[in-house]
């Protein structure tokens, strides 16, 4: 392996990430983990917090944590389990979906600004390292 190049891929990782974070504060976006739950409820529908966990790879008490702060906004209900009342599940609201969808369309934005200058070619070719990097870690972190 080449050092220098894993070196250089930590290191820009750690800054892409404390972008995203600065962005986020900036631009009043909701946090990644908000995001990524109203992403994951529009997209899949309905689910309790033991499947939204093992869907996104997250411990239960951290989503049960992102659920609650996303249901006081109004974002997500709560409702019984039709199956078994003593479990729950959260479904996106419409408030929810006008909010993914607000966040989603600036970020969409923010990154049309951003690589404005990008060749097509370029903002291809990141997209799919991109997409190759996110599946490579899934495969491993699956094993």
């Amino acid at each position: 392996m080449d050092k220098d190049a894993i070196k250089m891929i930590e290191k820009e990782i750690s800054v892409f990430i404390r972008r995203i974070v600065i962005t986020e504060k900036q631009n009043n976006l909701l946090e990644r983990s908000a995001y990524v739950l109203l992403r994951q409820l529009s997209v899949e529908g309905p689910a309790g917090v033991k499947s939204l966990s093992e869907q996104l790879d997250l411990d239960i008490s951290t989503v049960s944590r992102q659920a609650a702060a996303l249901e006081q906004k109004k974002y997500i209900d709560k409702f019984p389990n039709p199956k078994d009342g003593r479990s729950y599940f959260y479904q996106i609201t419409e408030l929810g979906i006008k909010e993914l969808e607000d966040n989603r369309q600036n970020r969409y934005d923010r990154l049309s600004e951003i690589l404005t200058e990008w060749s097509d070619e370029e903002k291809q070719t990141f997209g799919l390292l991109l997409k190759k990097y996110n599946q490579t870690i899934l495969e491993k972190t699956k094993k």
